[in-house]
């Protein structure tokens, strides 16, 4: 049986009367690209805030490498390994492409006890910086590292937020409509990006989108949401083919 990296058991949350996310069970498979698809307003990002504790469960179970981190602080979550983007980037505008890698990990010379010791940490700096520049040339960002994020396109900044995740060392990240206000014909170079990096550093993806005729080729498994509830999962080609999936999206 294959291995699941996150669990989700009867999860729900709801805000007053309205139940947005409601006894959701989802299981993703370590290693593998796994997809959530849904209208706008199906409960799809609400479910990620509540895995990922930006927002309190009401009742079910969040499990990640077999650990309960249902209602743990977001922090807590990052420090496991499961990360998030948003839908919206957030880089340090003003530092370069570089150093908002650079600053998304701890430093040992950060500390006021080590920092009179460089000896000591100037090894784990040249490191860190080698390894930044690594994935920079792996997402296609290699050329830009000096540039300021503030002077990046939508798609280079969705990549910019990847890279960061990576950065940290990752194991799982749920990407949070990666392709959300990104020129059409970057959307494949940015999924491409995505499977690369699932292939040569063995992450696991979650991808919340609703574009799912661009995303459903790179994904490995899908699952479908519609008010609150799963309404299909299975191989991506399957669920775009099921009928109630169909009436959601297009009505009929």
């Amino acid at each position: 049986m294959a291995e699941a990296i996150l669990e989700a058991k009867e999860l729900t949350r709801s805000f007053g009367a309205l139940i947005a996310v409601n006894k959701v069970n989802i299981s993703l498979e370590k290693g593998k690209i796994t997809m959530l698809i849904g209208p706008n307003g199906s409960g799809k990002t609400t479910f990620l805030n509540t895995c990922t504790g930006v927002l309190k469960a009401d009742s079910g179970k969040v499990i990640f490498k077999g650990i309960d981190i249902t209602n743990w602080p977001p922090h807590k979550i990052y420090e496991l390994g499961f990360v998030r983007t948003f839908q919206i980037p957030e880089p340090f505008k003003s530092l370069t492409v570089l150093d908002n890698l650079l600053v998304s990990i701890r430093n040992p010379g950060e500390s006021p006890f080590k920092a009179l010791l460089r000896r000591s940490w100037k090894p784990y700096e040249e490191e860190r910086a080698e390894r930044a520049m690594e994935i920079l040339e792996t997402v296609g960002l290699g050329d830009l590292w000096d540039k300021p994020a503030y002077t990046l396109g939508g798609a280079h900044l969705k990549m910019l937020e990847v890279s960061r995740a990576l950065m940290t060392g990752a194991e799982l990240i749920a990407l949070d409509e990666p392709i959300g206000g990104v020129d059409p014909a970057y959307a494949d170079h940015i999924f491409t990006h995505i499977k690369r990096l699932n292939r040569e550093y063995g992450i696991t993806f979650f991808v919340i989108e609703h574009r799912i005729d661009i995303a459903a080729p790179y994904a490995d498994y899908a699952y479908a949401m519609d008010r609150g509830h799963i309404i299909s999962q299975g191989k991506p080609d399957e669920v775009l083919n099921d009928p109630k999936v169909i009436k959601v999206y297009i009505g009929e």
